[in-house]
C-alpha cells in the first residue's frame, strides 16, 4: 500500500516508475512482432510469404526509425529539456502504433507502404525513448544507485515482452492464425503504454542539472525541492553547480566524438562497442524470432510458442539478480561472465540443434534433445538478461560529461538500432538457410563480446561520473586502451570497498531510498 501511495506522492518513486514504463514499450515491440510474423492473415495482407525476406525487412525498419529518433530526440532534450522531449517521442510512437494497426484495415491497397511508414514513425518515438529516458533516470540517480535503478527499469523493459507475447499468444490461440484481430489487437494494445506516459508526465520534474545546464538556477533548486527536500536542496545545487562550472570549459560537438582525433572518441568506441557486442549475442533475434528458435530444437508450432512465453517469464524473474549484482560486482564482470556463459550455451545449442533435425536417422527421442536444449536456451537467455540488457545503456550515461551525456546515449541508440537492423534481417535469412549452425555463429560472436569487453570496457560502478572521466583522460596519457594497463587496472574492477555504496557530494544519488 505504501508503494502505491508513494506513487503519486514521492517524486522518487513517480520517476522510477515512469522510467521503468517507458523502458517497458521498448520491450513490448519486441515480444509483439514474434507471432505477427507468422499470421496468415497478416502476411496475406501485406501481400509476402512466410520466407519472404521482407517480413524480416518490416521487423527490421523500426531499429533504422530509432536510430533517426534518437538523434532528433538528443537534441530536443538538449535544447527544450528531458521532459519535452520525452512527451514528443511518446506522441510520435503513438501515432506510428495507429498507423501500424490500420494497415489493410478495410482496404488492399497501399498495405504493406502503411506499415513500413508505422514502424518507421514508431522507431522515431521509441528510439528517442531509448536515448532520453537513461539519461533523464542517470542524471536522478549518481553513484550508488544509477546500475540498481536502470537494472530495474530494464527487467520492465521484459514485462513489456512478456505482455505482449500473451496477449499474442491469448488471441492467436483464441481467434486462429488466418484472423485479422489476432494480430491487430497485440498492435493496437500497445497504445496503453503511450497514453499512460503521455497522461502522467506533467507530474516529474526536470532533469536539475538540465537547468544549471542552462543557467536556470531557480528552477533548478525547485527541482531539487521536489526531490530531495528543502533542506538538502541547497546544499545539492552548490554541488551540481561546481560539476558544471568545471565542465563547461569543455564545449563538446558530434565531431569531437565520432572522429579519431577527437576529445572524446574513446568515450564512443566504448559505447559503440557496447551496443555492438550486445547486438552479437543474438538476444535481438531470440526476442523476435523465439518461437522459431524453440521449433528447431524439435517442438511443434504450439508448444514452441508456449515455451517461448516460458522463457520470457524466466528471463523477467531471472533479471532480478541483475539489479541485485549489478552494484555488488560492477558492470563489466556480469558483462564479461554473461558473454562466456551465452558462448558455451550456443555451443551445446548447436550440437543439440544437429540432434534435433536428425533424430529420425539417430534413432534419438526427440524430447531427448529438444528437452535439454530447452533448459540451456533458458539459461542464456537469463545470463544475457543479467549481464547485458541494462549494462551497455548505463554505461555511455557514466562516462560523458553533462555536455555531451545527451549526445552519447543517441549515438549509444543510434549503434543499437542499426546493429540490430543487421540481426533481426539477417536472422530469419540465416534460420532457412543455416538452421542449427546459426547457434554456432552466435556462440562465436559472444565470445568475441567477453573478450573485448575485458580488454576495453572499463568498470564506471562505484564511481562519480568525473572520476570514470579521468580514465579516459589517463588513458590518452598513458597512450593505451587496455584496461588492465590504465592507473595499473584500477579500472577492472569497483573501486576497493565501495561496492555500490552511496557517498557524499556529486556520488550520492538524488533518489536514493531514504534511509540507505
Amino acid at each position: 500500500m505504501d508503494f502505491i501511495k508513494n506513487v503519486f506522492t514521492d517524486k522518487k518513486t513517480e520517476v522510477v516508475v515512469f522510467s521503468s514504463t517507458a523502458i517497458a514499450l521498448y520491450g513490448y515491440d519486441q515480444g509483439m512482432m514474434s507471432l505477427i510474423n507468422t499470421n496468415k492473415d497478416y502476411l496475406s495482407t501485406m501481400g509476402i510469404g512466410e520466407e519472404d525476406p521482407l517480413v524480416g525487412i518490416i521487423v527490421s525498419v523500426y531499429y533504422l526509425g530509432c536510430a533517426v529518433g534518437a538523434v532528433l530526440a538528443s537534441y530536443l532534450g538538449d535544447i527544450r529539456g528531458r521532459k519535452p522531449s520525452i512527451f514528443a517521442c511518446l506522441a510520435v510512437t503513438a501515432l506510428g502504433n495507429l498507423l501500424m494497426f490500420i494497415a489493410g484495415l478495410g482496404f488492399e491497397s497501399g498495405a504493406m507502404t502503411l506499415m513500413f511508414l508505422g514502424r518507421t514513425i514508431m522507431g522515431l518515438g521509441v528510439g528517442g525513448i531509448d536515448a532520453v529516458i537513461p539519461v533523464y533516470s542517470s542524471e536522478l540517480n549518481e553513484e550508488g544507485g544509477r546500475g540498481k535503478a536502470l537494472a530495474q527499469e530494464f527487467q520492465s523493459n521484459i514485462f513489456g515482452l512478456n505482455m505482449a507475447f500473451a496477449i499474442n499468444l491469448g488471441v492467436t490461440h483464441g481467434l486462429g492464425k488466418t484472423n485479422q484481430w489476432a494480430w491487430r489487437i497485440p498492435i493496437i494494445a500497445m497504445q496503453v503504454y503511450p497514453v499512460l506516459l503521455l497522461s502522467f508526465i506533467y507530474r516529474l520534474p526536470e532533469s536539475p542539472r538540465w537547468f544549471i545546464f542552462h543557467d536556470r538556477d531557480e528552477d533548478a533548486h525547485t527541482a531539487l525541492v521536489d526531490i530531495v527536500g528543502e533542506d538538502a536542496a541547497n546544499e545539492k545545487l552548490d554541488e551540481l553547480k561546481k560539476a558544471h562550472e568545471e565542465e563547461s570549459s569543455h564545449s563538446i560537438g558530434y565531431s569531437d566524438m565520432i572522429y579519431p582525433s577527437g576529445k572524446q572518441f574513446h568515450e564512443t568506441m566504448v559505447t559503440v562497442m557496447g551496443q555492438v557486442n550486445q547486438a552479437l549475442t543474438g538476444y535481438g533475434a531470440v526476442s523476435v524470432y523465439g518461437p522459431q528458435i524453440f521449433q528447431l530444437l524439435g517442438f511443434d508450432v504450439d508448444t514452441s510458442e508456449y515455451l517461448t512465453q516460458a522463457n520470457y517469464i524466466s528471463y523477467f524473474f531471472l533479471m532480478t539478480f541483475a539489479w541485485l549484482l549489478i552494484e555488488q560486482v560492477g558492470r563489466r564482470f556480469l558483462m564479461v561472465t554473461g558473454a562466456f556463459g551465452i558462448s558455451v550455451c550456443f555451443a551445446i545449442l548447436t550440437v543439440l540443434g544437429g540432434l534435433a533435425m536428425n533424430c529420425e536417422s539417430l534413432g534419438i527421442p526427440n524430447l531427448a534433445v529438444s528437452i535439454p536444449g530447452s533448459i540451456v536456451l533458458f539459461v542464456a537467455t537469463g545470463l544475457f538478461g543479467i549481464g547485458w540488457l541494462a549494462q551497455v545503456w548505463l554505461i555511455p550515461t557514466e562516462i560523458y560529461p553533462s555536455t555531451s551525456r545527451a549526445q552519447g546515449s543517441a549515438i549509444s541508440v543510434i549503434i543499437w538500432g542499426l546493429a540490430n537492423f543487421a540481426v533481426t534481417l539477417l536472422t530469419p535469412i540465416g534460420f532457412n538457410n543455416l538452421n542449427y549452425w546459426l547457434f554456432l555463429i552466435f556462440a562465436a560472436t559472444n565470445l568475441f563480446a567477453g573478450l573485448w569487453t575485458w580488454a576495453y570496457s572499463p568498470e564506471t560502478g562505484g564511481r562519480s561520473f568525473e572520476e570514470n572521466q579521468t580514465f579516459f583522460s589517463d588513458s590518452k596519457e598513458q597512450n593505451t586502451w587496455l584496461v588492465s594497463r590504465v592507473n595499473d587496472g584500477e579500472f577492472r574492477h569497483l573501486p576497493r570497498g565501495k561496492k555500490g555504496d552511496g557517498v557524499e557530494g556529486e556520488r550520492q544519488p538524488l533518489l536514493a531510498a531514504d534511509g540507505a
